[in-house]
């Protein structure tokens, strides 16, 4: 079954760009220039999954996604020109899968996006793919995970992530104490056959520490083996 993205972009030139590659993976694209002329399409016909500027006139992203998710819990995407954290963890917090600060790689974005429609099918897969065992709850000492629900904790308190996030630490602690190299946890985290390059790993354990340590201070469960990778620690 082939997916359909909605794209909410008020740069022509990102929708005709981003539309052209998604075509060429596949994908069918629907583009909107504006909040406003995308909410009601979004709600009345839903695509598999929604790709929104932040920055746009009349009516921005994290408004756009406010309206969005009074109706329908379709999975989104924020693009930005900003690497703003304050609006990241807004939009996060408002219900948005993921999030990416442009200039960025279509590649990368196609991965995200890949991602993204496996876990919102709660199978693992992108469609058309074969059946994948759906991982139950995951407690490793103070961390709690549910895949189904797309839910972290530590200690008790919520932490939000997003989908990349998620499946990183969670590769991390299916298995703690040992170590994932950065290509196991690109593997885990994109599952295609695609290039990315080994910053981008290192940057989503940065986030991941970020976040927890916004919950608890003294959070140390994620430890880098320099040359090796990382690992989760229960102790």
């Amino acid at each position: 079954m082939t997916a359909t993205i909605a794209l909410v972009d008020d740069d022509r030139n990102i929708l005709t760009s981003v539309s052209i590659a998604l075509q060429a993976e596949g994908f069918l694209t629907r583009i909107y220039a504006d909040g406003e002329a995308a909410l009601k399409a979004l709600i009345d016909n839903p695509p598999d999954l929604a790709i929104f500027d932040i920055k746009m006139p009349r009516m921005d992203g994290l408004e756009l996604l406010r309206r969005l998710r009074e109706k329908s819990q379709i999975p989104v995407i924020f693009l930005t020109s900003k690497d703003d954290e304050l609006d990241e963890a807004l939009g996060l917090a408002m219900g948005a899968d993921d999030y990416i600060a442009k200039p960025f790689s279509q590649r990368l974005l196609i991965a995200r996006i890949r991602a993204i429609l496996r876990r919102s099918e709660g199978t693992g897969q992108t469609p058309g793919a074969p059946a994948a065992e759906t991982q139950g709850p995951l407690t490793r000492g103070q961390l709690a995970m549910d895949p189904a629900r797309h839910k972290v904790t530590w200690k008790g308190e919520p932490v939000t992530l997003t989908v990349t996030e998620f499946l990183i630490l969670e590769t991390l602690a299916q298995r703690p104490g040992i170590v994932r190299t950065r290509n196991q946890l690109m593997d885990a985290a994109y599952q295609d056959d695609i290039y990315v390059d080994d910053r981008t790993i290192d940057s989503h354990i940065k986030r991941l520490r970020r976040k927890f340590r916004q919950v608890d201070p003294e959070f140390d469960a994620i430890e880098t083996l320099y040359g090796a990778g990382y690992r989760f620690s229960e102790e």
